[in-house]
């Protein structure tokens, strides 16, 4: 009895690898970005995230908050970042729209105030993967990253001289 149990189990594994390697093997999913998204992965891809950034949400930030500080990552925002993330009282870009998934703008709604400056800087240092956010270790320093950082935490109280900079036209 057990041992049919068993032979039935990894018969059923098998069977299940076996139909996710030809769902995906013969062009069956869904992969255009215009694609609706497959089962569970909006779940499990947030679930991930999410994740990864708890374990990181407690670093604490060598760069504080200052209005220089989110001045000068106003501008690093605005060259790498606002193409895909937006501006304050910007339309989203073509680049956006044609994005899978969408990439949050975050001057509209909450954005990620309210996630650990830690937990964005875990995201904007690493990137996140099938996502098209790309990681910037190696691209920008991490005092930028962390200037970046402070400026997405405070996006909903920013001083009018960061919101001037994000706004600049170069």
């Amino acid at each position: 009895m057990a041992k049919g149990v068993v032979i039935g189990f990894i018969l059923g594994m098998v069977l299940i690898a076996v139909g996710a390697y030809c769902y995906f093997g013969f062009g069956l999913a869904p992969v255009a970005t215009s694609a609706q998204p497959m089962p569970f992965e909006k779940f499990l891809a947030n679930r991930a995230v999410h994740s990864a950034m708890k374990k990181h949400a407690d670093q604490a930030s060598p760069v504080d908050a200052s209005e220089a500080n989110l001045r000068s990552g106003a501008t690093v925002y605005r060259e790498n970042c606002a193409v895909c993330h937006g501006l304050p009282g910007g339309q989203l870009t073509n680049l956006a729209k044609g994005m899978f998934p969408r990439p949050p703008q975050f001057f509209h709604g909450h954005g990620v105030t309210d996630d650990p400056v830690g937990g964005t800087f875990w995201v904007v240092q690493n990137g996140i993967r099938l996502s098209g956010m790309p990681g910037f270790d190696g691209s920008l320093t991490d005092t930028q990253i962390w200037q970046v950082s402070q400026l997405l935490a405070k996006a909903d109280q920013l001083p009018e001289s960061v919101r001037t900079e994000l706004s600049r036209k170069d």
